[in-house]
């Protein structure tokens, strides 16, 4: 396992850490160093520090598992029976953890300039651009595009052509990317081309061989591989096994726990934010219900009546028709991504409702009830059956969720094709730790932070 120096950094924190907790521990100095060294071996070993892990939410889940084990070894190898030590390690494990992700996030901020990674791409379209996109969003990869390789107008690479989607003063001509290379201190190249022939990646690979320290390759699947897929090395063929997700038992069970402890919990916060809404509905003038009922597809297709603070004008869907017969621009907006972007309807206290998420709170109920999950795919309209086209037999094979992944990854801007692929892409890799992970990402965009950033 190759270590960075981010990730010696973060080892010697680490072990400093623990160090401190277990000095406290009453079972001297020669135990005490054992408990210690074991603690490191266990990081190790589950993978902490390695150069391979880019996203703080991988990181998280190392950290978990790392001194989940650490805690389980501990009581069965050192034959530890006392009641007290056993919860002193059991805090021991909690405030290492926490202490470790704190470090793993901040380390990376502080220490940035030092642990950088250098990286320059090769190509200029799409896909480039949102690789460019992630790397700035997510500071945990310490990933620094420092340019991009135009291969348009080169002899040495004919059969590449990109239109240029990428920010164009950081673009730089193939015959020019060893002096970029040099002049930048390149460490990485990525190969951003998913189209690109066998023969062309060759040439490419072939003028960055000795030159850079690592070299990877973005490939198209299109959407093939999920978190199930598997590389396999089949004398010296690469195959990739990939697997529709299975929930099993224990994983409902699971999910479901998570469902109740998260509705107990948001329906004590709906309380008093009740009261909060209708207040500021009526000093607005508006007297009508606070919530707001509507029909909306769930597991198996079976309908359902979703709960939501009511944000609109109370005769919203008739304005809405006479809106789509007036005016040709919103019929074909609302007909595309099924909402508009700037909503006459939305009332004065709706707007902020919206802005927040707290419109979605009632929903709670719902989770409570079992009719839905706090993480899953959109609850669609009825109406919109027919438009999810062959996603529908998919969608509809979990319950859909109070947030999920088109909350989390571009919301408003995502348009209504591209949540359907989002709620697809859930389905087939789910398990319980995704689930933890977009609702960390929900809770900091409520908070004003960007999804992009928590990546």
């Amino acid at each position: 396992m190759e270590m960075t120096g981010i990730g010696w950094l973060n080892l010697i924190a680490n072990l400093a850490g623990a160090a401190g907790m277990i000095y406290l521990l009453p079972l001297g100095i020669n135990y005490e160093c054992r408990i210690l060294l074991f603690y490191g071996i266990v990081q190790l070993m589950v993978g902490r520090y390695r150069n391979n892990v880019l996203l703080i939410w991988d990181e998280i889940r190392l950290i978990i598992i790392s001194h989940c084990w650490f805690f389980v070894g501990v009581l069965l190898f050192f034959k530890i029976c006392s009641l007290s030590i056993v919860l002193w390690l059991l805090v021991l494990a909690l405030t290492t953890a926490l202490m470790s992700i704190v470090f793993a996030r901040y380390s990376r901020i502080w220490f940035r300039n030092t642990f950088k990674k250098n990286v320059l791409v090769i190509g200029i379209g799409h896909t480039a651009e949102k690789l460019w996109n992630v790397c700035r969003g997510n500071r945990f990869s310490l990933m620094d595009v420092r340019g991009f390789i135009s291969c348009n107008d080169t002899k040495r690479l004919p059969t590449i052509y990109q239109q240029e989607e990428v920010v164009k003063e950081h673009v730089y001509s193939f015959d020019d990317m060893e002096e970029v290379i040099r002049k930048e201190k390149i460490q990485s190249v990525i190969i951003a081309i998913p189209q690109i022939h066998k023969k062309d990646l060759e040439r490419i690979v072939a003028s960055l061989r000795n030159r850079v320290k690592e070299i990877k390759v973005l490939p198209s699947f299109n959407n093939l591989v999920t978190f199930d897929s598997r590389v396999d090395d089949f004398d010296g063929l690469l195959l990739i096994s990939t697997a529709q997700t299975e929930i099993n038992l224990w994983v409902r069970i699971g999910k479901r726990i998570l469902d109740i402890c998260g509705g107990i919990a948001g329906c004590l916060v709906l309380l008093p934010l009740y009261f909060y809404v209708r207040r500021k509905n009526h000093q607005s003038g508006d007297h009508d219900p606070v919530f707001f009922k509507q029909k909306r597809i769930g597991k198996g297709g079976k309908e359902f009546t979703i709960y939501k603070f009511r944000t609109m004008v109370p005769n919203a869907e008739q304005i809405l028709d006479e809106l789509m017969e007036t005016d040709p621009a919103i019929r074909e907006e609302y007909t595309k991504n099924k909402k508009l972007k700037n909503d006459p309807r939305i009332t004065k206290a709706g707007h902020f409702l919206r802005k927040t998420s707290l419109d979605e709170f009632p929903q709670f109920i719902n989770v409570l009830k079992g009719d839905m999950s706090l993480i899953g795919p959109r609850p669609y309209l009825p109406r919109e059956k027919e438009d999810m086209g062959i996603y529908y037999d998919i969608i509809i094979q979990m319950k859909p969720g109070l947030t999920g992944m088109w909350q989390t990854h571009g919301r408003s801007d995502v348009d209504f094709e591209d949540r359907l692929a989002l709620d697809e892409y859930y389905y087939r890799n789910y398990n319980l730790w995704l689930d933890v992970t977009l609702l960390a990402k929900t809770v900091k965009t409520m908070l004003g932070g960007s999804h992009e950033g928590a990546r």
